[in-house]
């Protein structure tokens, strides 16, 4: 597994190396021993798995609050999709700054977004499926969320976003008062 930078600080893309040979491939989607630069002293606490049915659908952009902030790593299993990381960090030099990774199927990358970052993704095809490693449980009091569209944020969705929830579409968008999570 190759760790690479991203351009925002502690957000990292992780390139598996795959074994293809005439039987098909076989790849490492997680080594704690490998990963260890980026997971430190964490521990995975919960894997989630998503399917998104229809191509342009939006899900995102979600984060938990301290005490149950966490660090999430995704890969994507089926399909491909723009996955993006915003810094909501307090004091960061790239707050409110994010990346979008494209991930596919085939790529065998993965996104490690640490704590401090909201999350989310466009599925650029249909039937898109990811993979979730998160390092604490869900706690539903402290789930939050942004606005896809807002605009002091500005992703540029590849495609034109829809298909959202009702909760997603629920978000607030960022007032000026908005200083960051403190971690």
């Amino acid at each position: 597994m190759n760790i690479l930078d991203t351009p925002i600080a502690d957000l990292k893309l992780v390139q598996s190396l795959p074994h293809r040979d005439s039987r098909g491939a076989f790849v490492r989607l997680f080594c704690a021993h490998e990963l260890e630069p980026v997971l430190g002293h964490r521990q995975i606490a919960q894997i989630n798995h998503s399917k998104t049915t229809h191509t342009g659908a939006v899900r995102g952009m979600h984060f938990q609050r301290p005490p149950y902030a966490e660090m999430k790593m995704v890969r994507c299993l089926r399909g491909r999709v723009s996955d993006v990381a915003v810094d909501l960090r307090a004091g960061s030099s790239t707050f409110l700054q994010w990346h979008a990774q494209e991930l596919a199927q085939d790529d065998a990358q993965m996104l490690v977004i640490p704590e401090g970052f909201a999350h989310g993704f466009q599925a650029l095809e249909p039937d898109s499926e990811l993979l979730y490693l998160h390092t604490a449980f869900y706690n539903p009091p402290s789930e939050s969320g942004l606005r896809y569209d807002d605009p002091r944020l500005a992703i540029a969705w590849p495609l034109t976003p829809q298909d959202l929830s009702s909760r997603d579409l629920s978000h607030p968008l960022l007032g000026a008062d908005f200083v960051g999570v403190a971690l």
